[in-house]
């Protein structure tokens, strides 16, 4: 179910099914109320700032921000709480256009809006919908979620700190913890991109928020600024240069940029693509950069599968520019040359190896490396140009059938002297990463495989 869907829509869904509380927890007129009002004001704003940016804009972005402050502050019943809500749906849309640098987000929308809105009116979210009452749904849909980013690491930080220096166990289940933790925290534009970085962001921002003196939004901001400081700071218009089927399903997309990316081969981007009418898996995408640091431009592979989604659809036709931002991924090769690695790759999970080859040729770099590469058939083969340069095994697997201890054995000799990497669609990782396992191998590193985000 999770890899049928984008974080996005999932975290849509999960606040529509949160907002059906607001109906019981609160007035169901001035909820509902409230509610369309939110929407409806976000909306309009968005829609002028993108005109007035000429920025492209994810629709499902908008309904998460408006859904979230319904789901913090209570409904209005004055005019003074139409104004608070107002002011705080406008500057939550505005934020993502004028708060930012190099059209990169500094604070996470919400939080941001939510904090100016109190400070100049003097008034503040009660953050309602977190209630012994509603924990069970928040924990549910909050656990998917970040199961769906793999940022356990980060929320494990959160959650620990902020409960140990809080001293008081009422704080778990009569304080915003878990809603915040999993929806505003886990925000990806305005958390850091790197394993370590979002363990500490967690940190520090679970302390923020332990602080009575503190709210949680100005624990987030905080936290944020944090995130900022350590994270990559790079939004890229990109314009199509070339478009190449490379195999029967497998397209290479390469582009054109004015502004030089820094990255680590290995790194993936997010994708956003205007879309008039997206699927249910969105209009963004995160895809693996297969050029390496030293070419002139940036090259994707993607795949195409007979229900490909809108986004991939779209690309295939693409006649304007992409946006590609939040550069990130730990799968990089180890500082120490000297290690002896071995990869893995199950058909376009090739696109980071392929990276990491072409800056070793490009750099003059010498490295001990065997690739065992799965596909099913020999016609999905690609980058040949680039693999003639290290061993590599071949595995089809309408041939031969699935990768086995004993084709391991039979290639690699020293099998525990290696680092291996997988990369490749989710089952296949999971699957080789045990069989791995089985065999006594330790030293194993796995890709979070940015298309099921």
């Amino acid at each position: 179910m999770l890899d049928k869907i984008t974080m996005y829509r999932l975290v849509l869904y999960f606040l529509l099914v949160l907002s059906l509380f607001g109906f019981l927890f609160q007035p169901p007129v001035y909820f509902g109320l409230s509610l369309l009002f939110i929407l409806s004001v976000s909306w309009l704003t968005n829609n002028l700032f993108s005109r007035v940016f000429n920025a492209p804009t994810n629709l499902e972005s908008v309904y998460i921000s408006a859904l979230i402050l319904a789901l913090i502050i209570t409904p209005a019943k004055s005019l003074s709480d139409l104004m608070f809500l107002f002011w705080a749906a406008v500057l939550t849309q505005a934020s993502k256009y004028i708060l930012a640098l190099n059209k990169k987000h500094i604070f996470n929308p919400v939080a941001a809006a939510v904090l100016i809105t109190s400070l100049v009116l003097g008034r503040s979210a009660t953050w309602w919908i977190a209630t012994p009452w509603t924990l069970p749904i928040i924990l549910i849909g909050g656990l998917l979620i970040v199961k769906k980013l793999r940022r356990w690491e980060m929320i494990t930080s959160f959650l620990v700190f902020s409960i140990l220096f809080s001293l008081n166990l009422r704080f778990i289940t009569h304080t915003p913890l878990f809603f915040f933790a999993f929806v505003m925290l886990t925000e990806p534009l305005t958390a850091p991109t790197t394993k370590i970085w979002q363990i500490i962001f967690g940190g520090l921002v679970g302390i923020l928020f332990s602080l009575k003196s503190f709210t949680p939004e100005m624990a987030l901001i905080l936290g944020n600024i944090f995130a900022y400081l350590v994270s990559s700071k790079q939004k890229l218009l990109l314009t199509l240069r070339e478009k190449i089927q490379i195999a029967p399903d497998i397209y290479d997309f390469i582009f054109e940029t004015k502004q030089k990316l820094n990255f680590v081969p290995g790194q993936y981007l997010e994708w956003t693509l205007p879309q008039r009418s997206p699927d249910s898996r969105g209009n963004r995408r995160y895809l693996t950069i297969a050029s390496a640091p030293t070419e002139e431009n940036i090259r994707i592979g993607v795949k195409y599968y007979n229900n490909s989604s809108s986004f991939k659809k779209t690309l295939l036709s693409l006649n304007t520019q992409i946006m590609a931002s939040q550069l990130a991924g730990d799968f990089t090769l180890p500082k120490d040359s000297k290690v002896k690695l071995a990869f893995v790759a199950g058909g376009i999970g090739i696109t980071p190896y392929r990276s990491m080859i072409k800056y070793l040729i490009d750099t003059k770099q010498t490295r001990d490396i065997i690739l065992i590469y799965i596909n099913k058939t020999a016609d999905e083969i690609v980058y040949k140009d680039i693999l003639e340069y290290i061993k590599v095994v071949y595995v089809n697997t309408s041939e031969v059938g699935h990768l086995n201890s004993q084709m391991i054995l039979d290639n690699v000799s020293d099998i525990k002297d290696r680092v291996w990497y997988i990369s490749g669609p989710h089952n296949m990782v999971s699957a080789t990463e045990d069989l791995l396992k089985s065999m006594n191998i330790k030293h194993i590193k796995t890709d979070f495989f940015p298309g099921l985000v």
